[in-house]
C-alpha cells in the first residue's frame, strides 16, 4: 500500500471515529467465509458497520481526532475489526446473538459515551447498557405514571364520592 492510500484510511478512520459516539473493537480471524459473511449480513440488519483494519492505522487514526483513546491502544494487536453503531448496545446484541453459533467475535475494547471498556469480559453488561431513546422512553414512563394514578383515583373515586356526598346530603340533621 502507497503511502497516500494510507493516508486517506487514516483520514477516513479519523473522521468516523469522531464523529462516532459507539464503537467497538473486535478480533474476528479464523472465522471461515461462511461465518464472516453471516456476521456481515447481521451487521447489515442492524445497521453496524463493520470494517477491518490495520492496527497501526487505526492508532494514527485515533491519534489525529479531537476524542482521548489512549486507552484502547493497549488492545491494537493482532487482528482487528471495528464495529461503528448508532446506539451503544446494539454491537454487544448482535456479538451476544452471533455467538450463540461462534466463538468469535471477541470484544477488544469498545468506546460508548466517552468512556471505554477493555476486555471480552464486558460484553454481558456493554449489550445492558441501554440506549439513549430507551432511557427517555423509561422516563416519560416514570414520569406519566404518577399522572395516571391520580386520574384513575379521581375517575374511580368520583363516583364513590358523589355517592358519599348524596348520602351525607339526604341524611336527617
Amino acid at each position: 500500500m502507497i503511502k497516500e492510500e494510507k493516508q486517506k484510511i487514516i483520514e477516513s478512520l479519523a473522521e468516523k471515529l469522531d464523529n462516532s459516539d459507539y464503537f467497538y473493537l473486535t478480533d474476528i480471524s479464523d472465522l471461515n467465509s461462511e461465518a464472516t459473511t453471516k456476521l456481515r449480513r447481521l451487521c447489515f440488519k442492524k445497521d453496524v458497520k463493520l470494517q477491518v483494519v490495520k492496527n497501526t492505522l487505526l492508532k494514527k487514526a485515533m491519534e489525529k481526532t479531537n476524542k482521548n483513546f489512549e486507552s484502547l491502544y493497549e488492545t491494537l494487536i493482532g487482528h482487528t475489526s471495528i464495529m461503528f453503531a448508532e446506539a451503544g448496545n446494539i454491537p454487544g446484541k448482535l456479538i451476544k446473538e452471533f455467538r450463540k453459533t461462534s466463538e468469535k467475535p471477541i470484544i477488544k475494547g469498545a468506546y460508548v459515551e466517552e468512556m471505554t471498556y477493555i476486555g471480552d469480559d464486558q460484553l454481558e453488561f456493554l449489550s445492558s447498557i441501554k440506549s439513549k431513546n430507551e432511557l427517555i422512553g423509561d422516563i416519560i414512563g416514570l414520569l406519566q405514571s404518577p399522572a395516571k394514578n391520580v386520574i384513575s383515583a379521581l375517575q374511580s373515586g368520583g363516583g364513590k364520592l358523589a355517592g358519599i356526598l348524596k348520602t351525607l346530603s339526604e341524611k336527617p340533621e
